[in-house]
């Protein structure tokens, strides 16, 4: 697995919760059923990929204040 810099991460994770925080805001109801289904999907899979980033970051952060 590839390695990333704490900027990195702090940049994707800035990123992706702003991508977030736009899909919530969207109004489904003028939507299609296949792109509510699509909005659900992504919203989770966001919230997937912040946690991650979120434990990589303890992870490192941990890291730093054992060496």
């Amino acid at each position: 697995m590839a390695e990333f810099s704490t900027e990195e991460l702090s940049e994707a994770h800035r990123a992706l919760l702003s991508m977030f925080h736009k899909c919530e805001k969207m109004d489904t109801s003028k939507l299609g059923k296949s792109q509510q289904t699509l909005l659900e999907r992504r919203i989770a899979a966001l919230k997937i990929a912040l946690m991650l980033i979120e434990k990589e970051q303890i992870i490192k952060e941990q890291g730093k204040k054992t060496l």
